[in-house]
């Protein structure tokens, strides 16, 4: 039922596409949502102020210990993994902590080792944590920094492109707006042909290019998705 659901409302938007978006369909766990741009997160979908800082990838860290020269203002960036390393203690997760955690956890490592009581100090330099999770067939996923204006197209050559076994016209990008949980099917062949624009995309979205289990669920669609001249958008309900 769900799935005859979304093949009806897809094709109700291939119709109607020049009178705007169908009706979301209820009780479905896909809606067509419409056909145009994915709409931007919003600050609060960025970032949650009621939260501490945690760490992120990338991050900039000051680390200071006192008493002890070899870890005085120490500047270290976290990797993409979210790892640090540091001179006396070696590689430590630094990810998904508050500044004052991870202090906590250097201190125990150094304690009774190179210094009696050490203590700790980090700070955060510089936030790069804004960041972007390209996955399936491109020649490096992972998290990259979003870094200015980041487009589609750039986002996936900062990912060193696509594999051989890439399909340009099956991309998806995950994002939430306001909370509620999207996707868009975009073809990057279309998108060099100006047939529509380069998407923008934003910190915590994720992109899917051609193989993989994510863009498996979209099968049905992407079926019918090339007789689309604009990306495809659903809601994930």
């Amino acid at each position: 039922m769900r799935l005859r659901n979304l093949v009806v409302a897809l094709a109700t938007l291939i119709v109607a596409a020049c009178n705007g978006p169908p009706p979301l369909q209820p009780g479905s766990h896909l809606a067509v949502a419409q056909a145009g741009e994915l709409p931007p997160p919003t600050s609060t979908d960025l970032v949650a102020a009621s939260r501490p800082y945690l760490i992120g990838p990338f991050d900039e860290l000051s680390v200071n210990v006192f008493g002890l020269p070899e870890l005085s203002r120490q500047q270290v960036q976290a990797d993409a993994s979210g790892r640090i390393s540091l001179p006396l203690v070696g590689s430590i997760e630094a990810a998904g902590k508050t500044p004052q955690q991870l202090a906590g956890e250097i201190e125990q490592a150094l304690r009774g080792r190179y210094i009696r009581e050490p203590q700790v100090s980090v700070n955060l330099v510089e936030s790069v944590s804004q960041v972007v999770t390209v996955e399936g067939e491109v020649e490096q996923p992972g998290l990259y920094p979003v870094l200015g204006r980041m487009t589609l197209l750039r986002t996936v050559a900062t990912a060193r492109g696509l594999t051989d076994r890439a399909s340009r016209r099956e991309v998806v990008v995950f994002r939430t707006v306001e909370g509620q949980k999207m996707a868009a099917l975009y073809n990057l062949d279309a998108i060099r042909r100006g047939t529509y624009a380069d998407p923008e995309i934003f910190a915590n979205d994720v992109v899917v290019v051609g193989e993989s289990r994510a863009r498996r669920l979209f099968d049905t669609i992407l079926q019918t998705a090339p007789l689309l001249t604009t990306p495809l958008i659903l809601l994930l309900q």
